[in-house]
């Protein structure tokens, strides 16, 4: 029988991610105002940086903890992260606004997020 204690890891580490990228989002709205989903921008660019500082860290220690692995990266990170309401946005951008404005909004999520992910295993591997 397979152990509980993956799924609990995943389910509290999400938790938690959905918790702070909810408390992202409420700052945003009020630091920036609601005519651009700034919030989701940067939980994605932060989450993606955050993913890829905590991979080089657990690649450096193999073999690594894979209950840690799975509250960090499939709980707390994948709850925290929001592509799922990035595509929501993308679309809604497009069809409220214009193609071109929802078209930069994907263009910066995506290559912002991937450069932050390199970013951070670059930097993950400096701090080994």
């Amino acid at each position: 029988m397979t152990s509980f204690y993956p799924w609990i890891a995943v389910g509290v580490g999400g938790a938690l991610g959905a918790m702070a990228r909810h408390g992202v989002g409420v700052v945003a709205m009020r630091a920036l105002g609601p005519n651009f989903p700034w919030g989701t921008l940067a939980v994605n660019v932060a989450g993606g940086l955050a993913m890829g500082l905590f991979i080089a860290w657990m690649t450096a220690r193999e073999p690594h903890n894979a209950l840690l692995r799975s509250f960090v990266a499939v709980g707390l990170l994948g709850g925290f992260t929001t592509f799922s309401s990035f595509a929501l946005e993308a679309v809604t951008l497009w069809r409220d606004r214009s193609a071109n404005v929802a078209a930069l909004y994907v263009l910066a999520s995506v290559a912002l997020s991937i450069g932050a992910l390199l970013g951070g295993i670059a930097a993950g591997r400096s701090f080994s």
